[in-house]
């Protein structure tokens, strides 16, 4: 089974989460949602991953989710 770890971070300017990785090229999407991008990723994936010529195999995601605040006291 094919491990892929696909980042997301929040962009507080644009107020959305993107999500990419390093290990699947052309993967560059974002939501305001967390929940609404996961279930973008799990379309986008493998159709990007056979479109860089990957062969069908089940995948395994690691999705990891950063987000910074400043807060002002």
């Amino acid at each position: 089974m094919a491990e892929y770890t696909i980042n997301l971070l929040w962009d507080p300017e644009a107020a959305v989460w993107v999500a990419t990785s390093d290990a699947i090229p052309g993967l560059v999407l974002e939501s305001g949602s967390i929940d609404a991008l996961i279930e973008r990723i799990r379309f986008a994936v493998p159709e990007l991953l056979e479109l860089n010529g990957a062969k069908r195999q089940p995948l395994s995601l690691h999705i990891r989710s950063e987000r910074y605040e400043q807060v002002y006291v």
